[in-house]
C-alpha cells in the first residue's frame, strides 16, 4: 500500500496493511497518510515465570494478529506532580510491546527510524500516553517511528538479589533487537536506527550508550534533559530492601513474585513519601522521592554513561544532548512552592547539590548575587539533575574522540502568565506537536500553540528528523573551546553555552553513582 492510498479514518475493516514480523503477521490501520500498527509483542509477557526476569522473544501466532490497539501499559503509579494519572484498563499481560508510525510500510523504502524511550522517573510513563502520538513526526520528517513499552518502578529497576538488574534496560534493549529484525518490512531502515528519550527515557539512552549488549542496536542517540541520578550496586540494595518492606517482604524476586504488581507500585509510592526522612543515608536521592534509577552493577551497566563515553565507548554514535533552561521549574509549581523558598531552605538545598558543599554555596551565591532564594533554589536543582548531567555528557563524548551536538530550550511555557519558564519536558510538545495532551495541556492554554511555538515546533521536527537521516541536525557540534549550542527561544540562534556561570562552578565535577552514606 502507498501513500496515495491512505484514508482519512482509519480502517478497521480487515483492509488496512499486513506486516510479517518473526513471530507472525500484523495488520495495521491507515490513519491520515500513514500506516500504523499498535501493540506488537517484542517479548513474552513478564508475569509468572518470566517475573523479573530479563525479557525473553514472544510467543509466534497464527494467522494475522490485529494491531490497532496500544499494548497494556506496565504496572506503575498513577500519581505524578500531584496529578493523577487515568491508565486505560489492563486488557492482557502484555506489557512488552511496540508501536510504528511508518509512512509506507515497503520492505525497498529503507526510511531512518527513530525510537522513542519515554520518561517519568523510571516508575511511570507508557508509549500510549497522548503526548507521544508520532504521527506528525514520521509524517513531516518521513521516518518510520517506532515506541515501546518497558518495565518500569519495582518490576524493572529495583535491585532484587535473585534477579537481573536493570530489567527496564534490557527490555529496550529486546525493543532494539526487535527492530533490527523486522523494522525492514515495516518500511525502515535497520542500520540508521536513531533512539531518542526525554528525562528517564534520556537517562536510559544515556545508559544504551555504556551498555555492550546494546552496541551495534543503534546508529544515533538523542537525548534530551539527561538525569544524573544513576545508582551505585550497594544504595540499589539498600532502597530495594525499604521497598520490599513496605510491601512487608523480602526483597528477593522469588518472595515478591507472588505479591499483585499493582501491589508493588503502591509500596514504591508508600516509600516515595518517606525518602525525605533519609537524606542521612541516601544522601542527594532522598529529597527526590524517586527510588528508581539505572543501577551501575559492573554486568548490565558496567559503568556510568559519563565514564563510558570518556572512554570512547560511543565515539562511532552520532549524539544529540541539551536540556531546558528552566528544568526544575515544573516540579517547583506543581508542588507549590513558588514565594514559600526561605533563605534557610535556599543554603540548605545549595549545600546538599552544590559541588563542594559549603564551598558551592558560596560559589553559586558569588556567581548569581542579585539572585532571589526561590531562583537559588531552583537553578542548584536544575542544575544538577538535569542540565550539568546533559552538558557533561556531551564533553564526555568529545573525550573519548566522539562528536555531539548540544542545545538548550530557553522559550518559556506561555501556560499560567509564563510561570513554568522553559521547564522540564516542554520540549515534548514541541517535539511532538501534542500541545494538548499530558502535562502539555498545562503549558499551552486551552491546548493551543502560539506562533513561535508552532515556529519552534517546526525547528525541533526538521532538527531532530535530519539528524535522524543525517547525523547532523544543522548546527556545529560541540567542543570545549567554542562552546556553540543551538539556543531554541523564540528566534533560535547558534550561540556560546548560556549556562557558562554555572558550568565554571561543576567544571571538573565527576557524575559518579550515588551511593549508600551510611
Amino acid at each position: 500500500m502507498t501513500t496515495s492510498e491512505s484514508a482519512a479514518t482509519p480502517d478497521t475493516d480487515g483492509t488496512g496493511p499486513v506486516v510479517r514480523t518473526a513471530s507472525g503477521a500484523v495488520r495495521g490501520l491507515r490513519e491520515r497518510g500513514l500506516s500504523v500498527f499498535r501493540g506488537i509483542p517484542f517479548a513474552r509477557p513478564p508475569v509468572g515465570e518470566d517475573r523479573f526476569r530479563a525479557p525473553r522473544p514472544p510467543h509466534p501466532w497464527d494467522g494475522v494478529r490485529e494491531a490497532y490497539a496500544f499494548g497494556t501499559p506496565p504496572p506503575q503509579e498513577t500519581g505524578f506532580l500531584g496529578r493523577t494519572a487515568q491508565l486505560p484498563a489492563p486488557k492482557d499481560d502484555d506489557w512488552l510491546t511496540v508501536n510504528v508510525w511508518t509512512p509506507d510500510p515497503d520492505p525497498a523504502a529503507g526510511r531512518p527510524v527513530m525510537v522513542w524511550i519515554y520518561g517519568g522517573a523510571f516508575k511511570l510513563g507508557h508509549a500510549g500516553q497522548p503526548g507521544y502520538d508520532a504521527q506528525h513526526l514520521a509524517r513531516e520528517g518521513d521516518v518510520v517511528v517506532v515506541t515501546l513499552n518497558y518495565r518500569v518502578g519495582m518490576e524493572g529497576f529495583a535491585l532484587w538479589a535473585d534477579a537481573p538488574a536493570n530489567r527496564g534496560l534490557l527490555d529496550q534493549v529486546a525493543a532494539l533487537q526487535w527492530v533490527q529484525e523486522n523494522i525492514a518490512a515495516f518500511g525502515g531502515a535497520p542500520d540508521q536506527v536513531t533512539v531518542f528519550g526525554e528525562s528517564a527515557g534520556a537517562g536510559s539512552v544515556a545508559a544504551l550508550l555504556a551498555m555492550d549488549r546494546a552496541r551495534g542496536l543503534f546508529r544515533r542517540a538523542v537525548a534530551q534533559s539527561v538525569p544524573g541520578t544513576f545508582f551505585s550496586a550497594d544504595l540499589a540494595r539498600d532502597l530495594a530492601a525499604a521497598l520490599a518492606a513496605e510491601a512487608g517482604r523480602e526483597p528477593t524476586a522469588a518472595d515478591l513474585a507472588t505479591v499483585a504488581p499493582q501491589r508493588l507500585t503502591e509500596a514504591g509510592a508508600a516509600l516515595g513519601t518517606k525518602m525525605a526522612r533519609y537524606t542521612d543515608r541516601w544522601g542527594q536521592v532522598a529529597p527526590t522521592t524517586v527510588p528508581f534509577a539505572p543501577v551501575v552493577d559492573g554486568e548490565i551497566l558496567p559503568r556510568t554513561p559519563w565514564q563510558a563515553l570518556a572512554s570512547g565507548a560511543a565515539r562511532d554514535i552520532d549524539l544529540l544532548v541539551g536540556h531546558n533552561r528552566d528544568e526544575y521549574r515544573l516540579f517547583m509549581v506543581m508542588a507549590g512552592l513558588q514565594d514559600k523558598i526561605t533563605e534557610e531552605l535556599a543554603s540548605a538545598t545549595l549545600r546538599l547539590y552544590a559541588p563542594g558543599g559549603e564551598a558551592g554555596e558560596l560559589a553559586y551565591r558569588s556567581a548569581f548575587p542579585d539572585a532571589t532564594a526561590e531562583q537559588l533554589f531552583e537553578r542548584v536543582q536544575t542544575d544538577w539533575l538535569f542540565a550539568m548531567p546533559s552538558l557533561r555528557l556531551a564533553e564526555a563524548q568529545h573525550t573519548g574522540g566522539g562528536r555531539a551536538h548540544v542545545y538548550e530550550l530557553a522559550w518559556p511555557a506561555p501556560g499560567s502568565d509564563g510561570e513554568f519558564g522553559a521547564c522540564h519536558a516542554l520540549d515534548i510538545p514541541l517535539l511532538f506537536g501534542t500541545y494538548g495532551a499530558d502535562l502539555g495541556a498545562l503549558l499551552f492554554p486551552g491546548g493551543r500553540p502560539t506562533p513561535q511555538a508552532e515556529r519552534l515546533t517546526s525547528f525541533f521536527r526538521r532538527a531532530w528528523t535530519t539528524f535522524a537521516r543525517t547525523g547532523d541536525p544543522g548546527w556545529p557540534a560541540h567542543d570545549p573551546h567554542s562552546r556553540l549550542v543551538q539556543v531554541l527561544d523564540a528566534e533560535p540562534q547558534v550561540a556560546p553555552y548560556p549556562g557558562e556561570r554555572t558550568r565554571l562552578i561543576w567544571e571538573g565535577y565527576d557524575f559518579t553513582p550515588s551511593r549508600l552514606l551510611r
